[in-house]
């Protein structure tokens, strides 16, 4: 179960950046099949791998492999709460494979594609806000 829970994030991973398989495989400097065999659970990333995955997508390793965890079938208790982290990435995910979220965003990079969704989940208040502080990044790097 857990080789499918990270066949899966891979391959939302992937596709949240706007990445190839042939993109990924050349990160990880192996082919696009082998790489495919990953997103399937045909086969497990290396250590190594695993190091470059997490890097490419900007999170921890121990991030890239927390998503579930092991039961006892013996021993009963109440599973944790999604994290926020896992919640935002599903609503993020679930935003930007929207068709007509992709039509709108098909230009924009990774990064502004995430400011733009957080953006938008801002009181009117704190986006002035955000704003004024923009302008006063960017007037310091005009001069």
């Amino acid at each position: 179960m857990r080789d499918s829970l990270l066949s899966k994030r891979l391959r939302e991973l992937r596709k949240v950046y706007n990445y190839t398989q042939d993109d990924v495989a050349e990160v990880l400097q192996t082919s696009r099949q082998t790489y495919s065999h990953y997103e399937t659970g045909l086969r497990k990333p290396s250590t190594e791998s695993l190091y470059k995955l997490a890097g490419l997508y900007e999170i921890s390793v121990e991030d890239l492999l927390k998503l579930s965890i092991e039961l006892d079938e013996n021993v009963y208790f109440d599973a944790p709460r999604p994290s926020q982290e896992s919640e935002d990435l599903s609503a993020y995910l679930e935003y930007f494979n929207d068709p007509k979220n992709q039509k709108k965003y098909h230009y924009h990079t990774n990064l502004e594609k995430e400011i733009l969704y957080y953006f938008q989940k801002l009181s009117d208040l704190d986006k002035k806000e955000i704003i004024e502080f923009t302008k006063i990044k960017a007037k310091k790097l005009r001069d």
